[in-house]
């Protein structure tokens, strides 16, 4: 097991080099100049260019480029240009934020997801088959910050249940309110995330149920439960682990747009905040810490494949 976290944590170095060069490259090709936010509108030339010299902007990009990666080798990645404060310490204080968004989503979309999936497979060509899979359709297809609005409008505006924003610390705030500030947005979050699921299970039950040793279960007068519970999930699981995986990533990812929508203080907001600063720093030291969570999570997904199924192995 540990050759095996080694190997993939060796073979991720390239991934991670390339996700720092490709975040240092485009956030320089977007329009604007961190300097001339910092400066402010009213600015002088003069003062602008001091700032670019101050901040090593007036140097070639190859420059500046090594520079981030002689620091990032020394586990630097450098200081916001407008919060005052190191990047680590701007992500530290906002993960636990978007971590306990993207918890409490996985936990509501993967015993729905995967139920709704595994029902519409075995009750598959009638009209549950077709109910569900009409939900997983809505599920992918509407856009989040769509359902969002909506979901503000009726649980928080109209019916008053939850707040439409904000976030209540769990250690501060106790676990009634850090809750109610998280629902909402997870459920939002989580929307996408059961369509998707309940479509790739479905698809992976359906082949599964569709084998020999499925037929053969039955006609032994195995269960029902048994047989769809034990030797046809338990088949299908490898392929549930592997869109779990994505799922997890993709959770993250979207917290971007549901954080900012109900004003969460997390990882998301403050990359939309780093991008509109344009603040180089920031947005490249989250988007790199982005990019090894994203490996982890793929790393952690080959070690529950060996799990699962004792003959994938990774050598």
């Amino acid at each position: 097991m540990l050759r095996t976290i080694s190997v993939r944590l060796v073979q991720s170095i390239p991934v991670l080099l390339l996700v720092a060069v490709l975040s240092f490259i485009l956030m320089h090709l977007l329009p604007g100049d961190p300097a001339v936010v910092i400066a402010g509108a009213e600015a002088t030339p003069a003062a602008v260019e001091r700032i670019r010299h101050e901040l090593g902007l007036d140097l070639p990009i190859w420059r500046q480029l090594l520079s981030w990666f002689f620091n990032l080798a020394q586990g630097k990645f450098g200081s916001s240009l407008v919060l005052n404060q190191t990047v680590l310490s701007a992500v530290g204080e906002r993960l636990p934020v978007t971590l306990s968004l993207a918890a409490l989503s996985l936990a509501i979309t993967l015993p729905i997801g995967v139920a709704l999936g595994v029902v519409a497979a075995y009750f598959r060509g009638s009209w549950i088959d077709a109910a569900v899979m009409m939900v997983a359709l809505v599920g992918v297809s509407v856009p989040s910050f769509w359902i969002a609005i909506l979901s503000v409008i009726l649980f928080s505006v109209t019916l008053g249940w939850v707040p439409s924003a904000g976030y209540a610390p769990l250690l501060a705030a106790g676990p009634g309110p850090w809750f109610g500030s998280l629902i909402q947005p997870a459920m939002v979050l989580s929307l996408f995330q059961i369509g998707f699921l309940a479509r790739m299970t479905r698809s992976a039950m359906l082949d599964v149920l569709d084998q020999d040793f499925i037929r053969t279960a039955r006609a032994k007068g195995v269960s029902e439960w048994r047989t769809v519970g034990k030797h046809g999930f338990r088949n299908a699981l490898v392929a549930v682990v592997t869109v779990s995986g994505i799922i997890l990533s993709l959770l993250i990812g979207g917290s971007v747009i549901v954080e900012q929508v109900f004003a969460l203080p997390g990882i998301g907001r403050l990359v939309v905040q780093g991008i509109l600063a344009r603040d180089y720093p920031l947005i490249q030291g989250t988007m790199l810490l982005f990019g090894f969570a994203f490996v982890l999570i793929n790393v952690g997904v080959d070690i529950i494949y060996t799990l699962v199924d004792p003959r994938v192995r990774y050598d």
